[in-house]
């Protein structure tokens, strides 16, 4: 039975030096092209383009060229030139019937990168990509001008097609290379993408100011929503602050200024740019680059970076006596600014061929040594600037908080039942249709409101005094307070990030206080704290001020109840005009009032008055205008600075009709 398995399967039983398999030459990428590209689709075809425009890039930033041109023809051929010094065509030591040109060409692990002797940096490492898309391509033609005298190479799928042939003289210099994907490795239908090399191309020119890159493209290859040109010169003498302003696209920051720069690094040598910005929208993204390489993986540079803008941004707050500071994390920092970062070092070392990522160790803290300086200078130079930046980024973090916590939350709950505030009456309806919570001021007036609620669609939540006012308040004093967990709770909607409007467990969310300042006071905390919390839950129309009576005015058997002072003398006027003696009685609180008056005037749908909390749709022109006026209304009247309380009371002071103290 074994034996009869084996010949179904048709494997051979032995293994010997004779399936022992050499790949020479080329062979090895043609037989595994990701293992050198990463892949064999279109986005990989794409990496060969980079490896011909990086081997050109050297050359610029070295100093010995300063234009390349980068042209996509109709058939998919590109070709890239430069008028660097041109790849060597005298014979090589080691391969003396072969010219420097076709060993670079045909061998692996070949080139003039291996050591600093003839480039500083550069994104060449391996000595494996210009025979690698030779490898890859099924026609390759490589033309040399050196010493005035032009020299011209064919190559097809790695092998050359004849001798390098002496074309005569030519009035330039550099190298050329044209080739064209092998279809047999990345298929017949695989294409160039004209905007993913513009851009590869655009971005090149913004990493070194002294390169000129001339592109071209054939029209043909240009769809009709394609926005990329024909031809373009790409120069930016503002380099990465250029790139940056390209990119924000004219979005409105925290501060005016970006913070950019360049600075040579420590050690070995090399140097650091960078550029960045805070947007006002909070969407960010980061870029970076070694030596011009792409690094979309980040890496060691992009780990200085953050180090240096996290230790700098602390330091700040320290500095300006905010205690919040130590709660920011990179994360905060970077993740809300959009920026650039190109680290130009000798020897880098990369993660795999294709250089997604850095991971040269010195450099994280060469580059945090380098921008840490920058940086607090940036932040020194202008502390307005740099307040608004460390508001942002402590708002960034309060966010993160509250996530985590509403994540052990959601954890937690997901493993028991729910566990309602033990304080709660909750109403006997199992669904939030019809249904209302009454947040009530004090224990007292608690038990007033569960005494005159309507069991079924009526739930009371007692508050004890005035809540935390969460304008002012840390994200740690937020978390820990009880009330307010309490009500989140109950709600059970969740808060920010994490608001649900599919578990809120009421139809109507009824804020019930005392009818006098305190009153109003505890219901403006109140008011804040959905504002900036569940402001979900103002827009979509579940929270309501009810207004209970201030006064109580009786004669003989008529009965009447005044919200305030001018209430209670127009009802005198108008309806007390019998005889008899006109009592009136002041309310002290909701706790004092029986639960059937209170439930006549307060709670009985059919009789009682509720206010809806509205806030200004934030959609286009004056909405949005309101919308940022009232967030800056909350912000001077209940944010944490006194100074801003003082200057509206100082503004507004004139226009006080009365006062109630």
């Amino acid at each position: 039975m074994a034996a009869s398995r084996k010949r179904a399967t048709g494997k051979k039983d032995s293994y010997s030096a004779q399936d022992i398999e050499v790949l020479e030459g080329l062979e090895p990428v043609r037989r595994r092209p990701a293992m050198y590209i990463g892949g064999s689709d279109e986005r990989a075809m794409h990496h060969l383009a980079a490896e011909l425009l990086d081997n050109a890039m050297d050359e610029a930033v070295a100093g010995h060229a300063n234009w390349i041109e980068f042209d996509l023809a109709s058939d998919g051929t590109i070709s890239i030139r430069d008028n660097g010094r041109g790849i060597p065509i005298d014979p090589h030591p080691k391969f003396k019937d072969k010219s420097a040109l076709e060993v670079v060409m045909t061998t692996l692990h070949s080139g003039g990168k291996f050591s600093n002797k003839v480039y500083d940096t550069s994104g060449g490492l391996h000595g494996v990509g210009l025979s690698v898309v030779n490898a890859l391509s099924d026609k390759m033609t490589v033309e040399i001008a050196h010493d005035k005298t032009l020299f011209v190479q064919e190559y097809s799928k790695g092998a050359p097609q004849g001798r390098l042939e002496n074309k005569g003289a030519v009035r330039r210099r550099g190298t050329t290379v044209i080739f064209h994907p092998d279809p047999e490795i990345f298929g017949a239908k695989s294409r160039f993408r004209p905007n993913m090399l513009f851009k590869m191309a655009r971005s090149k020119a913004y990493l070194y100011k002294g390169v000129e890159i001339r592109w071209s493209c054939a029209p043909d290859l240009i769809g009709d929503k394609d926005e990329t040109p024909e031809k373009s010169t790409l120069h930016f003498p503002g380099g990465l602050s250029d790139y940056l302003a390209t990119r924000l696209d004219g979005r409105e920051t925290i501060i005016a200024n970006s913070f950019s720069g360049e600075a040579k690094l420590n050690g070995k040598g090399g140097r650091v740019e960078w550029a960045l910005a805070w947007p006002e929208d909070g969407e960010g993204s980061m870029v970076s680059y070694c030596n011009t390489v792409p690094t979309p993986e980040g890496g060691t540079h992009e780990a200085g970076l953050r180090a240096a803008l996290t230790k700098g941004l602390k330091t700040y707050a320290e500095l300006a006596g905010n205690k919040r500071g130590n709660i920011i994390t990179g994360d905060d920092v970077v993740g809300g600014a959009w920026g650039v970062l190109s680290v130009f070092v000798p020897d880098p070392e990369f993660q795999g061929q294709t250089k997604d990522k850095l991971t040269t160790t010195s450099v994280s803290r060469n580059v945090e040594n380098s921008l840490k300086d920058h940086f607090d200078h940036f932040l020194s130079g202008d502390p307005a600037a740099a307040n608004a930046l460390l508001e942002r980024v402590i708002e960034r973090a309060d966010d993160r908080l509250r996530r985590r916590q509403a994540k052990k939350t959601a954890r937690k709950s997901a493993t028991r039942r729910l566990r309602l505030p033990g304080k709660l009456a909750d109403c006997a309806k199992g669904s939030s249709e019809g249904t209302e919570i009454f947040l009530v001021e004090g224990d007292s007036a608690g038990g007033s409101a569960k005494s005159a609620r309507n069991r079924n669609t009526q739930a009371i939540l007692p508050l004890r005094g005035k809540i935390l006012n969460v304008a002012s308040a840390t994200a740690d004093k937020l978390r820990a307070n009880q009330e307010l967990s309490d009500m989140i709770q109950a709600l059970g909607c969740g808060t920010g990030a994490s608001y649900d409007e599919e578990k809120l467990r009421y139809e109507r969310v009824i804020i019930m206080t005392d009818a006098d300042v305190d009153g109003a006071h505890i219901a403006s905390l109140l008011m804040t704290f959905f504002f900036r919390e569940m402001p979900q839950l103002i827009e979509n129309g579940h929270l309501f001020l009810a207004l209970p009576p201030l006064f109580r005015i009786s004669q003989g058997a008529l009965t009447m109840y005044a919200k305030d002072d001018a209430h209670r003398e127009e009802l005198v006027e108008e309806h007390f005009t019998g005889r008899g003696k006109i009592e009136v009685s002041r309310f002290k609180g909701l706790g004092e009032m029986p639960a059937q008056q209170l439930k006549e005037t307060t709670m009985d749908p059919a009789k009682r008055n509720l206010v809806r909390v509205t806030i200004p749709n934030a959609s286009t022109g004056d909405e949005a205008k309101e919308v940022k006026q009232t967030e800056t209304l909350v912000e001077d009247l209940m944010g944490r600075k006194p100074e801003r309380r003082l200057a509206f009371i100082q503004k507004n002071a004139q226009t006080v009709q009365e006062l109630d103290v």
